[in-house]
């Protein structure tokens, strides 16, 4: 059974007559990489300052590895690294002294443990380099390496790839999983970048108007129908012959049916047997952008009504 390390129930905030979050369940899994996407307005930020304690809920429970946040601070804390906003150093400092700084300021932490995370962030010998000549990308790495020293179960990062070039990108993609491999910390990226979402994270949340509007396991298809187009010689045929144990429905250049993923092969050797010319097959499965698209459309066209 996974372990819970974030744990969020029944979580209600509001300010005056506005609520900015309604009944929020979720939960985050050890060692896992978790999106939390969401319009502007949505709650999101919010909801990640509610989880590291800066914003005091109305009711509901948060727990960081079984620790309240608002009852046990200290200790739900203790098991948290965030980078929220822009990461803040010594410019006129190595990035190792900054951490070094940090550890200091924090006790408990050794100099291994400062060797360790900058290997595991990928700075190499640029951590002796002064921060004031780091780039975007470098100083991504400090912050993340600086949120991971004291060894967090969960690590929360808000919009971790904005302006970041493709190369910074898919390098912040390797050193999370590596650093969700070696250490099984949990992270939860808030981002607006759904495509990178898809790319890094195993499940996501899409919040809307402060209520979790879905929650999408990414990268792997359940067992249940989705619809697949086939592009053939003779649609009609092929629905003759598919009849009476599947439906289709015929389309100018073939036909689409309502099926389980595994009987994508039977179905076309059903049709090449009886003499159908098979083009071309597609799945059509909903993606998180997909998901994110038609919620953030129904806000708009309801704010519009």
């Amino acid at each position: 059974m996974k372990k819970v390390i974030l744990s969020v129930k029944n979580v209600d905030k509001s300010i005056g007559q506005k609520q900015l979050l309604h009944q929020i369940s979720l939960d985050v899994y050890e060692g896992e990489i978790f999106g939390l996407l969401g319009p502007n307005g949505s709650g999101k930020t919010t909801l990640i300052r509610s989880i590291l304690g800066l914003v005091k809920i109305d009711s509901g429970l948060i727990t960081i590895n079984q620790h309240s946040v608002h009852r046990e601070f200290e200790k739900a804390i203790s098991h948290a690294g965030a980078i929220v906003e822009n990461p803040e150093f010594y410019p006129f400092m190595t990035g190792y002294q900054n951490l070094s700084h940090f550890a200091h300021m924090h006790g408990g932490i050794s100099k291994k443990r400062i060797d360790d995370v900058v290997s595991l962030v990928h700075m190499g010998n640029a951590i002796h380099d002064k921060v004031e000549t780091y780039s975007l990308g470098m100083r991504q790495r400090l912050g993340i390496a600086q949120a991971i020293l004291h060894k967090p179960k969960l690590l929360i990062l808000d919009e971790p790839t904005n302006g970041l070039d493709p190369s910074g990108i898919r390098e912040l993609r390797t050193y999370l999983r590596e650093l969700c491999e070696k250490e099984n910390v949990s992270v939860i990226i808030a981002s607006h970048l759904l495509k990178e979402v898809e790319e890094l994270c195993t499940r996501a949340a899409i919040i809307r108007r402060g209520q979790i509007a879905a929650v999408n396991e990414i990268g792997k298809q359940k067992d249940e129908l989705l619809k697949v187009g086939f592009e053939l010689s003779e649609g009609k045929r092929a629905m003759q012959i598919l009849k009476p144990q599947y439906s289709a429905v015929i389309h100018n250049n073939g036909i689409s049916l309502l099926i389980k993923k595994e009987e994508i092969p039977k179905i076309n050797q059903i049709l090449v047997q009886g003499k159908i010319d098979v083009y071309s097959i597609q799945p059509f499965y909903k993606s998180l952008e997909d998901s994110f698209i038609e919620l953030t459309e129904e806000m708009f066209h309801d704010e519009i009504n």
